[in-house]
């Protein structure tokens, strides 16, 4: 009979107990978790502080009782694992509430500790009514201090995933919420024209957004109440009982009633550490295939971990829900005597901001930018269903490729219905190794409500195969801010479009309509770079001219791109 001990719930954890005992009934399965709650959805918190997830008791899913009855699993909650002795497998169990310790014998042992909110050494850090959100004890924390405090004001610092949810969040409940991201824009994994949309989103719904702007004090400033004898008021308002000052990076001062600590995570890994296991170059601990640590017996799954990147087979720290479940399935398989490999990380993720949603798999410009790769990119803004239909919205999307060889490196989508479906569908494509010149034969669903004959990833893999057949050529922005005296800029959209939607200084206009007889306008000893609204009368446009020996490039995603990548917030 196989002993198998579990440190830590959640995904990871949870799902590795659920799967051995599915494998074997013969194994004694022990899990230790050092707070009350072994499995609940962490990804669910933002949105019962919303109100969105009305019931607290929906975001657990499975209690000691319950994890009992079903996988006959012995759950020991506010129970700590304080040392591995690797030697003689044992680990030291600590009781959090009584301090009791004991010890108990392994054959297997899993761990599955977790990230932990980061938290920089900054004066007031402690502060009441700072806050960070990772279980449901903080979620707990934050909603009391709303529904005690009814703090007017509230700052999120950090524009991740839990601070994009968190700042809409609290924006349900009416208060009004400034946004704090140290770098240039929020959404780390996609690039800044993309993030640009959300910034957009963000502003449009009266977030305070102050992008390259860092907290770098918290300071408690009590505010005393009037003498009710002189006011006739014997209230003691919420908002006078605890007050904070914030002070910038920039040296401004900001006064608030709650601050959310958003900034990022970090893998757990002192345990790991204190017994010897080795530890990656990313600082996650360090597995192999089988999620197996250094010590063979000893197995890691999680945010904890280092996997390999599914496009650079380079160690990465990507802390998602998805790949810790899979990665607990891949362990409890192979603690109980099978080979089974996780095949790396792609980091597909998707984020709800307001109505809109922002999404991403694989690699980005940035991150290929800093690795020296070689990439591609094209944009396309179709709708998101038949622009006949009633409620069609574009769904911006960004491809980006390998121009040798086609293999799909990345993407990245914005807009309100469809968005997961788009990335989704991508993300298969790149698993399976389909290159940019399949996308256009994928046959996807269709009917008016739900897309359109040639859905968006069909459109992305046209523009991006037309790149590698040699039947266009395309610009970026860049290009355009940086045009030549050798370059020629043409707007090919109708005069009422530059008028009513903007227009790039320099351009000159000649609808597509009227190119075929106005060639005669256009320089032959130059380069054209060709513009539209979203780059597909600028196609139009480009192959006419090249069909007629003019030097010429389309610029990708038209207008619309070069207007949201330049847009500044």
């Amino acid at each position: 009979m196989t002993k198998i001990i579990i440190v830590g719930g959640v995904a990871g954890g949870a799902s590795a107990a659920a799967r051995a005992r599915r494998l074997s009934e013969d194994a004694e399965i022990i899990m230790l978790e050092r707070g009350e709650f072994i499995s609940f959805a962490n990804c669910g918190l933002p949105y019962h502080v919303s109100g969105d997830i009305t019931q607290r008791d929906a975001l657990l899913l499975q209690t000691p009782q319950s994890f009992k009855s079903r996988f006959n699993v012995d759950v020991r909650i506010f129970s700590e694992v304080v040392a591995i002795d690797r030697q003689k497998k044992i680990i030291t169990v600590k009781n959090v509430l009584s301090g009791e310790e004991y010890q108990e014998s392994y054959d297997k042992l899993l761990l599955s500790p977790g990230a932990a909110p980061i938290r920089p050494p900054i004066n007031g850090i402690n502060s009441a009514n700072t806050f960070s959100l990772r279980n449901i004890p903080d979620m707990d924390r934050i909603l009391a201090a709303i529904n005690l405090n009814k703090p007017q004001y509230a700052t999120v610092v950090g524009g991740g995933f839990i601070g994009l949810e968190m700042v809409e969040a609290l924006h349900q409940q009416g208060i009004a919420v400034t946004l704090l991201e140290l770098s240039g824009q929020v959404m780390a994994p996609v690039d800044p024209e993309m993030a640009n949309f959300v910034h957009q989103v963000l502003v449009q719904n009266r977030t305070d957004l102050r992008l390259n702007t860092g907290l770098t004090e918290i300071k408690e400033i009590p505010v005393i109440p009037s003498e009710p004898d002189a006011t006739s008021d014997f209230t003691v308002h919420p908002d006078q009982i605890n007050h904070l000052e914030l002070t910038l990076s920039n040296g401004e001062k900001l006064a608030t009633g709650l601050v959310i600590l958003a900034i990022g995570v970090k893998p757990e890994t002192m345990l790991a550490s204190a017994a010897g296991l080795e530890l990656g170059a990313r600082g996650g601990i360090k597995v192999d295939e089988g999620m197996r640590t250094s010590d063979p017996d000893i197995y890691a799954v999680g945010d904890a971990v280092e996997t390999l990147d599914f496009v650079t087979a380079q160690p990465a720290l990507i802390p998602l829900a998805g790949p810790a479940n899979r990665q607990g399935r891949i362990a409890a398989d192979n603690m109980l005597g099978r080979d089974e490999k996780y095949q790396r990380t792609q980091g597909t993720a998707i984020c709800k901001v307001f109505d809109f949603a922002i999404a991403s798999t694989g690699h980005s410009e940035k991150s290929l930018q800093r690795l020296g790769r070689a990439y591609e990119k094209v944009y396309v803004h179709p709708d998101n269903h038949a622009g006949y239909y009633p409620g069609a919205f574009p769904v911006s999307f960004k491809l980006i490729f390998d121009p040798v060889t086609g293999q799909i490196l990345g993407g990245q989508a914005f807009g309100k219905e469809g968005v997961d479906k788009r990335i989704d569908v991508l993300a298969v494509a790149m698993r399976a190794g389909l290159k940019v010149q399949d996308l256009e034969h994928l046959e996807l669903t269709y009917a008016p409500p739900f897309g359109s004959a040639r859905d968006v990833i069909n459109q992305a893999g046209m523009v991006a195969a037309n790149i590698m057949k040699g039947d266009e050529r395309v610009c970026h922005t860049a290009d355009i801010l940086n045009i030549s005296p050798e370059q020629f800029l043409l707007d090919v959209r109708n005069p009422g479009e530059l008028t009513n939607i903007g227009a790039i200084p320099g351009a000159v206009n000649i609808p597509v309509d009227q190119l075929r007889e106005r060639l005669a306008e256009l320089p032959k000893d130059k380069e054209i770079l060709i513009t539209c609204q979203v780059g597909l009368r600028g196609h139009v446009a480009y192959r006419l001219l090249a069909n007629h020996g003019f030097n010429a490039r389309n610029l990708s995603g038209g207008f619309k791109t070069f207007q949201i990548t330049t847009a500044k917030f």
